[in-house]
């Protein structure tokens, strides 16, 4: 299933009279994640590493733990059909689905307070004590390689990218999605099947703002510093500063500003 496709179109520059071309499109489609045949999630994402979206998701959600609760992930073949994800406990392992919170959290307008949303998230995953220390200009430098990276948004200018790094600006992993919150899932996913998962020491980065839901994946992940190209929430600065997370925000060529724990920036002269 592609992640692109061709349309056509009508390109009107400087006020001259359209001239018929292509453009690519990114694809927006749903995908419907279950647990051993049960339904629990529908969200609309761009086809692609749909394996890791749904771990990523259920691991965020306190939902998977470790690599061993899971059996298989398998994914229906063909048509309408692949977009549907089964996750498959393994043997004698019982999913707490209890504990998903999507239907709750992924909207402003929730109606639960600020603190009423961090004390639930904190119920399964605690703050973090990870005192990595990385250089300030380290981090300017990563908004540079998760561009270089993105190579779908490079042929629609269409998609959200997150990605990891570790202390030293090295790439770890980079996903793109049409949801800027589908894309952390897919790195924790990938994280999270390759037995990484706590990220600690390393840096999520997001080519958007920072939400409430961004800085609750990354704590789900262990990722102690969480860094946007744009601005955090309210409620994103809140849940990082009680989480014990380093939020940063703005971060653009030669500035950044940091909301929450600064410790861990090294300003270096």
């Amino acid at each position: 299933m592609s992640d692109v496709y061709q349309r056509a179109v009508w390109r009107s520059e400087a006020g001259r009279p359209p001239a018929q071309g292509t453009d690519a499109v990114v694809v927006e489609e749903p995908l419907e994640v279950r647990v051993d045949g049960q339904a629990v999630s529908v969200t609309m994402r761009t086809p692609g590493h749909d394996r890791e979206l749904a771990l990523g998701f259920l691991v965020s959600e306190g939902v998977l733990a470790v690599p061993a609760d899971v059996r298989a992930v398998t994914q229906s073949g063909g048509g309408p059909s692949a977009n549907v994800i089964d996750v498959l406990p393994a043997p004698g392992t019982t999913l707490a689905l209890d504990r998903l919170t999507r239907h709750v959290f992924t909207s402003s307008s929730c109606g639960l307070c600020g603190k009423t949303a961090i004390e639930a998230v904190h119920h399964h995953f605690p703050p973090l004590e990870d005192e990595v220390r990385v250089a300030a200009a380290t981090v300017l430098a990563l908004p540079a390689q998760l561009a270089a990276a993105q190579a779908t948004f490079a042929r629609t200018g269409g998609l959200h990218a997150a990605a990891v790094f570790a202390a030293d600006g090295s790439l770890v992993v980079l996903r793109e999605d049409v949801g800027r919150h589908n894309a952390v899932d897919k790195v924790l996913g990938y994280g999270f099947a390759a037995g990484l998962l706590p990220w600690r020491g390393h840096v999520l980065l997001v080519s958007g703002r920072a939400s409430f839901e961004i800085a609750q994946k990354a704590l789900a992940g262990g990722l102690p510093v969480v860094a946007a190209v744009s601005a955090p929430s309210s409620l994103a600065v809140s849940f990082a500063d009680e989480s014990g997370q380093t939020l940063i925000g703005f971060l653009r060529p030669g500035r950044l500003n940091v909301y929450t724990h600064p410790r861990r920036l090294r300003f270096d002269t």
